[in-house]
């Protein structure tokens, strides 16, 4: 029987296929609607090649050609988080910690520690911070802010690096943003700092062919990660990374070139000061063991209108489970956050017993050169004080409260503790052979008193401090202000 026949006897048929064939109009139209839609966002995803030069290092201009990613951005300006040991609101951490003003008794961390409350806050925060009362070159500014590559760009990397940090403070101002990360003319990853390249380059790998996920990761590890000043002259950026990542690799890596951050001036051992060795640290934990990169946990996707792009809410993952943690562990965010807790908590446990630890091998290691050690009685105990000093800060000095690894962290604490006890054990022998008792240990409960036994003047620093910020900040701000309005 034809079609037409059996339209012809069942009418209705005829609306069913004209409705049908309605509907797939319909829905090619609203798909082919959408691929425009997709097309048109493409080209003004692509306009970033006109809006913004190969050194444009201010953040608003990127913005004005990528709003989502820019609005995304700003909000790093919030510092409302607060999780159980970091987050993004300030925290005085050697007030939680006296201890820690012993151990960095000598050094500028000894005056001011705080937690860090994010990439907004970089310039502003290392302008203000007690750290930088001190003589400081301008290798300091390295990490800081999206005009370091530019002003790399403009003066030479080694210049910059050598040239005084307060001469560099009025180039030094936009927040750590998209020039630190991107290449404004295809906005794909790219390393605007050298160190990071010239680490790669000294292990034998060229960083050009790193892979788009390595470089999701790499991005960061160009600040989060241990590094140091080469030169007495030069302060010259450089990761210790020769003989590789570990703890014990880097520490092989500064005993044979017999360097040191700073002598303490309590037991004399020529120390080492972690940075943040977050890269180095990861690096050992399963989530780099699984492909996960930092952007993964800590910039996740987003959706929005249909369009997928990278958060720029550079943050904990604890304030951002369900975009984070979830979307590869499909256990409740109550039950994720009790997950890191549980971790965390056994490495801060260990944190504190090792400052326990190293703090006091310090104070007995004053009291032996004080009862007329020799330094033949002290070279072994000296090196497994710095040592153990160095260990705990490759997990203390790291975000994360060792969770980017836990087993490694509580493993490099638990040589730190053995070390620091170690050390302790034969001070115990140098004290007895010259006839004197351990030292009583002071009263180390609060900041002030801690930062009081070292010998600290705080209200002498603060007030150096303030009448910085008043006499030479109004300048900086006046000439960055004079540059930005020749730009515009």
């Amino acid at each position: 029987m034809k079609i037409a026949d059996i339209i012809e006897k069942k009418p209705w048929i005829a609306w069913i296929l004209f409705g049908g064939t309605l509907g797939a109009v319909l829905i090619v139209g609203l798909l082919g609607a959408s691929i425009m839609e997709r097309r048109q966002e493409t080209q003004v995803m692509m306009k970033v090649k006109e809006g913004v030069s190969e050194w444009d290092s201010r953040n608003h201009v990127w913005g004005a050609q990528y709003p989502r990613e820019y609005e995304t951005f700003l909000e790093t300006s919030k510092t409302d988080f607060t999780s159980k040991y970091q987050g993004s609101a300030t925290r005085d951490l050697l007030q939680e910690q006296p201890k820690l003003a012993v151990m960095w008794a000598g050094y500028p961390f000894s005056r001011d520690y705080k937690q860090a409350r994010g990439h907004f806050y970089a310039v502003k925060d290392i302008r203000e911070t007690l750290r930088t009362t001190a003589p400081l070159p301008g290798t300091c500014w390295a990490c800081k802010s999206p005009d370091v590559p530019r002003v790399m760009h403009e003066m030479g990397t080694a210049e910059m690096y050598k040239t005084k940090w307060p001469e560099l403070g009025s180039q030094i101002v936009n927040s750590i943003g998209c020039l630190d990360c991107h290449d404004p003319n295809t906005m794909n990853l790219r390393i605007s700092r050298p160190a990071l390249a010239e680490a790669w380059q000294r292990q034998g790998k060229d960083i050009s062919k790193a892979s788009l996920r390595e470089m999701r990761s790499l991005v960061c590890a160009q600040c989060h990660v241990e590094y140091f000043f080469k030169g007495k002259e030069e302060k010259y950026l450089t990761f210790p990374w020769d003989k590789g990542y570990s703890v014990e690799a880097m520490e092989a890596y500064y005993d044979e070139m017999k360097f040191y951050d700073w002598v303490h001036p309590m037991s004399r051992a020529p120390m080492l000061k972690a940075q943040h060795p977050d890269y180095e640290v990861f690096m050992t934990g399963i989530h780099a063991e699984r492909g996960v990169s930092c952007a993964d946990c800590h910039m996740p996707y987003r959706g929005e209108g249909g369009v997928k792009f990278t958060d720029h809410h550079i943050q904990s993952p604890l304030n951002n489970i369900s975009n984070s943690c979830a979307i590869c562990h499909r256990e409740t965010e109550e039950t994720l956050r009790k997950n890191v807790y549980d971790r965390q908590n056994k490495v801060a446990e260990l944190l504190r017993l090792s400052e326990d630890a190293v703090t006091a091998a310090h104070i007995e290691a004053k009291a032996a050169w004080d009862a007329g050690a020799t330094e033949s009685d002290m070279a072994t105990i000296l090196v497994l004080i710095r040592h153990a000093q160095w260990r705990w800060d490759w997990v203390a000095a790291s975000n994360g409260v060792g969770f980017h690894s836990p087993a490694e962290s509580l493993r490099v604490l638990g040589t730190s503790i053995q070390k620091a006890q170690e050390a302790r054990r034969l001070l115990l022998g140098v004290l007895h052979a010259h006839g004197a008792k351990p030292p009583v240990m002071p009263d180390l409960s609060t900041k002030e008193k801690a930062q009081a036994y070292v010998g600290l003047d705080i209200a002498k620093l603060k007030q150096q401090k303030k009448e910085f910020l008043e006499n030479t900040v109004p300048k900086w701000d006046k000439a960055a202000a004079e540059r930005e309005a020749k730009m515009k």
